[in-house]
C-alpha cells in the first residue's frame, strides 16, 4: 500500500508537471491545487529537491519547479524514495533486503518465491510507468467524463 506521503509526492510532482518549469511554483499553490497539507508539502519537496526530481528558486518570483519532464520520473523511483521497498517480504526486495527471521531456507521457501514474482512484475509495470502516464490517464478520463455529461 503506498503511504499518504508518497500519494502526496506523486500529486505534488503531477501539479508541477503541468506547470511551466521556467516558472517556479509556490509552495501554497502546490498545496491548495493538490490538496496538500503545506507542512507535510514542506518535507516533501525537500525530500524531491534531494533526489533531483524538482528545484527551487528563492526570492520573490521564486518557487519549486521540476528538473525533469514527466516521462522520466518513473513511479517505481518516487514510491522508493517515500515508501521504501516495493517488494511485500524483506527477503524478496532488491534493494532493502532482510532475511525474515522465521525462514530456515530461503532456497526452497515457496512464499519467498511467489514475492519475489510478484516484485517482478510489479516492477516491470512501474518502472515503465511515469507522471507522465498519469497526466495523460487524467486527460483521456477528463474527456471521457465529459462525454457522458453530454
Amino acid at each position: 500500500m503506498l503511504s499518504k506521503k508518497t500519494k502526496y509526492a506523486i500529486h505534488a510532482l503531477t501539479y508541477l508537471a503541468q506547470k511551466d518549469a521556467s516558472s517556479p511554483t509556490l509552495i501554497v499553490e502546490i498545496a491548495k491545487e493538490a490538496n496538500i497539507p503545506r507542512k507535510f508539502l514542506e518535507t516533501i519537496l525537500l525530500d524531491l529537491k534531494k533526489s533531483g526530481l524538482v528545484g527551487s528558486r528563492m526570492g520573490k518570483g521564486g518557487g519549486y519547479f521540476t528538473r525533469v519532464s514527466p516521462s522520466e520520473m518513473k513511479l517505481s523511483l518516487i514510491i522508493r524514495l517515500f515508501n521504501g521497498p516495493i517488494a511485500m517480504l524483506p527477503c524478496a526486495s532488491l534493494n532493502y533486503y532482510e532475511k525474515c527471521e522465521e525462514c530456515t531456507d530461503e532456497v526452497t521457501c515457496g512464499l519467498r518465491h511467489v514475492m519475489a514474482q510478484v516484485r517482478d512484475e510489479t516492477l516491470k509495470i512501474l518502472e515503465n510507468k511515469s507522471i507522465q502516464d498519469i497526466l495523460d490517464n487524467e486527460g483521456i478520463l477528463n474527456f471521457q467524463a465529459s462525454i457522458a455529461e453530454q
